[in-house]
């Protein structure tokens, strides 16, 4: 039986040793809190290869091995990779307070509707992003992707309405520290290695004490909303039909950046950013820009609206996984050029005019998108005098859409 013991955040099942165990594996603070049995070997965990070998070792011949691990082993801890290795039935897991609980706890909030990422030894945009679309996350740190460079990446785009709490060494009766910075404040600093857990928060501008924050559902209930259902000039709105498509081939989820290049009314943007995306919306025009935004709080998002024209206002971007382009005019394959360039998966383009549909197509096509697209033509039924009914034919638009192949790696499981 391999003994797994939760210790360092709170209350738990403390650092008390199974009697009989024969291999005790921890971080180095950990196995100092302890006291071994007689004849009992330790390993200070650095790469976990090895000590894996040495468990594998202990568990072939029977000998009880005891590991230890901070807060909760089985919330994004070593749980997964023994249960991977070892099998689960061999497991005796005894959690811990998580890092995560343990920071709320210290500062009175609670958790319930928080959405938790680790940077631990994975991209930082994928954090970040998050942070972006949902108003209250917490972010389990690593090297490389600590509350300096979270805050430095969030500064530029939402960093006027987040709040960065910093907990460092939770547990730790003599090193424990909670701290609340702007994410400009945070990039500012260096934080050493002592860090557990950044939770960014939306709503938090003023000094006072933070308040409950209450995050969006887990995703919406419906998507391709009504025209109705934004503020628009002229029926100048990509209609729900063709938004609809849209929608599936960009692929928006929790995790991902989307780009709504020539936003308009920002009703890409939105949909985008309810099923759980951070969005950048890109508008020339300033009444558009104030449209979006009064859009995007009359649902209840977050998009980041850049007042200027493209593709010149998409050099201060950070990359997409998908964008949506919008609009038209002689400028349009050069903008769909621009967007394809820097897209990590997908373009999609909605356009109006036929004679334009060549250019996009070549566009996605020489920057290696596999290309495809379809003419949306719909009726909608309008009813008449006297309890009838006709069909109203709205205006045939071309989406296409680009599609960069996925690039497989050597020894990773997708």
């Amino acid at each position: 039986m391999i003994t797994v013991v939760g210790t360092g955040t709170g209350a738990g099942y403390g650092t008390r040793v199974p009697p009989g165990t024969r291999l005790v594996v921890g971080a180095r603070r950990h196995l100092d809190a302890v006291s071994l049995p007689e004849g009992a070997e330790r390993v200070v965990l650095g790469p976990l290869a090895p000590a894996l070998d040495t468990i594998g070792e202990y568990v072939g011949k029977e000998r009880p091995v005891l590991v230890l691990a901070s807060g909760d082993p089985g919330f994004f801890g070593i749980v997964r990779t023994l249960a991977e290795r070892f099998g689960p039935g061999l497991l005796d897991v005894r959690p811990g307070v998580s890092s995560v609980a343990a920071a709320f706890a210290r500062i009175g909030l609670p958790w319930d509707d928080a959405v938790v990422v680790s940077a631990h030894g994975r991209d930082l945009r994928t954090a970040v992003n998050v942070c972006r679309a949902r108003a209250k996350v917490a972010v389990l740190t690593g090297p490389g992707a600590g509350p300096a460079e979270l805050g430095a990446a969030l500064a530029g785009t939402c960093g006027d309405d987040r709040v960065l709490v910093v907990a460092s060494a939770l547990g730790d009766p003599a090193g424990e520290r909670v701290e609340r910075l702007t994410p400009a404040e945070a990039a500012a600093r260096d934080w050493g290695t002592a860090v557990n857990v950044v939770l960014c928060l939306s709503g938090a501008r003023a000094p006072g004490p933070l308040r409950t924050v209450a995050g969006p559902p887990a995703g919406p209930s419906r998507w391709a909303l009504e025209e109705s259902e934004f503020a628009h000039r002229d029926s100048m709105i990509t209609k729900f039909e063709v938004r609809a498509l849209a929608l599936a081939r960009l692929g928006p989820r929790l995790g991902d950046l989307v780009w709504d290049v020539g936003a308009g009314s920002g009703s890409v943007a939105v949909e985008c950013a309810r099923l759980g995306a951070a969005v950048t919306a890109v508008e020339k025009t300033a009444d558009g820009v104030e449209r979006i935004r009064a859009n995007a709080a009359a649902h209840g998002v977050d998009v980041s609206v850049v007042h200027g024209a493209a593709p010149e206002a998409l050099a201060r971007l950070a990359d997409p996984d998908a964008v949506f382009v919008g609009g038209g005019g002689r400028a349009l394959p050069a903008v769909v050029t621009a967007c394809a360039r820097r897209a990590r998966r997908t373009v999609v383009v909605a356009v109006a005019a036929l004679d334009r549909v060549p250019a996009v197509r070549e566009a996605l096509a020489a920057a290696g998108f596999a290309c495809d697209g379809v003419l949306l033509q719909s009726s909608r039924l309008a009813p008449l005098p006297g309890d009838v009914t006709r069909l109203t034919a709205t205006n045939p638009v071309f989406l296409l859409w680009g599609t960069r192949p996925p690039v497989l790696h050597e020894g990773v499981t997708h």
